[in-house]
């Protein structure tokens, strides 16, 4: 009995007693290639990316501290060996990211876990390509759900249109990302909250999903904290 226990107790370690489950969800009609990133000296988790077919789940588990982000990586094509390119969200390295991150624009959900509270958010700082929710579960009663369930491409401004082949639009880009000015990504003499204020294309992002980051500074509707618990992510 006393071995069983000390047994119990080293694989709780190993594991990280306060590790997470995510749930990757595609509620999409096609394919899309989940991407994972992780933030500087975290481990990679999944190789970096995966396929989700429509309707399909999987789980990833983080070890405790975990910190990075997760996105969808749409229209690829990857040959037997993994290599290929997607329209939106690539990583430039085929299938498996291995912990590059995606070019923008892409809907980003992004979590700092044991902190010593779970930090969660969408980011639409970098712009979108498709919907996103955040549904934390387990012991997470009190925990806010974050929801970006509109189609921000339907009406995407005309100079923040990304088209594909063709012709339609795949995503729709941040103000920060079309034009790189310090005014809409908050840097230079715009690099604090005093200074740095909605755009009209960040608006139009907020409107869409009022739960979201809309631009570096809009902390105070869209930061999201919980404890202790599993989340499920939904695309689409």
């Amino acid at each position: 009995m006393a071995f069983l226990h000390f047994f119990v107790l080293l694989v709780l370690s190993s594991l990280g007693v306060d590790a997470a489950v995510f749930t990757l969800q595609n509620r999409c009609q096609t394919t899309i290639w989940p991407a994972i990133q992780p933030n500087g000296g975290q481990p990679v988790l999944m190789q970096g990316g995966l396929e989700l077919r429509p309707q399909e789940s999987k789980n990833v588990t983080t070890p405790e501290r975990w910190a990075g982000r997760f996105w969808a990586r749409t229209g690829c094509t990857f040959d037997v060996n993994g290599a290929g390119t997607c329209t939106t969200g690539d990583c430039g390295s085929g299938l498996h990211c291995r912990g590059a991150g995606g070019e923008p624009p892409a809907s980003l959900a992004e979590f700092t876990l044991d902190s010593p509270l779970d930090y969660y958010d969408v980011s639409l700082v970098d712009g979108y390509n498709m919907p996103i929710s955040i549904f934390p579960y387990d012991n997470a009663s009190v925990c806010s759900s974050v929801r970006c369930d509109a189609d921000l491409n339907l009406h995407c401004p005309a100079n923040l249109i990304v088209r594909g082949e063709s012709g339609e639009t795949v995503a729709c880009k941040s103000a920060c990302t079309a034009y790189h000015s310090p005014e809409y990504c908050c840097t230079g003499q715009f690099q604090n909250p005093d200074t740095c204020h909605p755009s009209e294309y960040s608006q139009y992002f907020k409107q869409g999903c009022p739960t979201s980051y809309s631009y570096a500074f809009d902390d105070q509707t869209s930061t999201f904290t919980c404890r202790n618990a599993d989340y499920l992510i939904i695309f689409c």
